[in-house]
């Protein structure tokens, strides 16, 4: 009975150790993390947020060669994407139906050194990359996985792993027009990987980046090509 006694005691002491530090991975997060771990903990320096700085030449970088990324099928990028039209501002709005915390969020264009989007938005359509109303455009919008408690950011891409082949993906641009995307691609990449952010031929797609569990070092990518507007389901 005494060894019984003493086995529940020990149980008992692990489960709430393990909630401890739960809860201090999501409200100081830097404890854990530390400065440059993946650029989630409270406080980061701007540079430190794991987000690619898009050249502006990386289309013509990448023009014509096939790259190989997260050990999947290489794919093709193309020199020039070409708009449908042009709304009357960039900002987008993002629903996502498979994640819990993404529903008509407005998502900003910035870079990856404007921490204070990230903080104060769910995610950020990354300066550089396409839009939904480019035909044959690699639309780029990257988010914390953890974020900042008390803002938008916080937890909006926690479960961007549960996204999958077939999963939808919404936007709508700042005129209401919506665009529909289809997930056909999950990898992970390194923090140099900026071939991601290229556009892909004989494509329009739209890209969602976070950075990877446990230590935040890599880049989760979730790739969808935009569907016809016949096939889109309604919201």
């Amino acid at each position: 009975m005494q060894v019984v006694n003493m086995v529940l005691n020990i149980l008992s002491l692990a489960v709430v150790g393990v909630g401890i530090a739960l809860s201090c991975t999501f409200f100081s997060p830097s404890a854990f993390l530390g400065s440059g771990s993946g650029n989630q903990a409270l406080g980061a320096e701007p540079g430190e947020f794991n987000v690619p700085i898009v050249p502006k030449t990386v289309a013509e970088e990448q023009a014509a060669e096939p790259v190989q990324s997260g050990g999947g099928k290489a794919e093709k990028t193309i020199r020039k994407v070409r708009s449908i039209y042009e709304p009357k501002n960039n900002f987008l709005t993002l629903t996502i139906p498979r994640m819990a915390r993404i529903r008509h969020d407005s998502i900003p264009t910035g870079n990856g050194k404007e921490e204070h989007l990230f903080r104060k938005y769910a995610a950020v359509h990354l300066e550089g990359t396409g839009f939904p109303w480019q035909r044959g455009a690699n639309t780029y919008i990257a988010g914390h996985r953890l974020g900042y408690p008390g803002t938008q950011s916080f937890l909006t891409f926690a479960d961007l792993n549960r996204l999958g082949k077939g999963d939808k993906i919404r936007v709508r641009d700042s005129n209401g027009r919506p665009y529909e995307y289809e997930v056909y691609r999950v990898f992970v990449v390194g923090p140099e990987d900026v071939h991601v952010t290229a556009p892909v031929e004989g494509r329009s797609v739209l890209t969602l980046q976070t950075c990877t569990l446990p230590d935040y070092s890599k880049r989760l990518i979730v790739r969808a090509e935009r569907i016809a507007a016949g096939r889109m389901t309604k919201s």
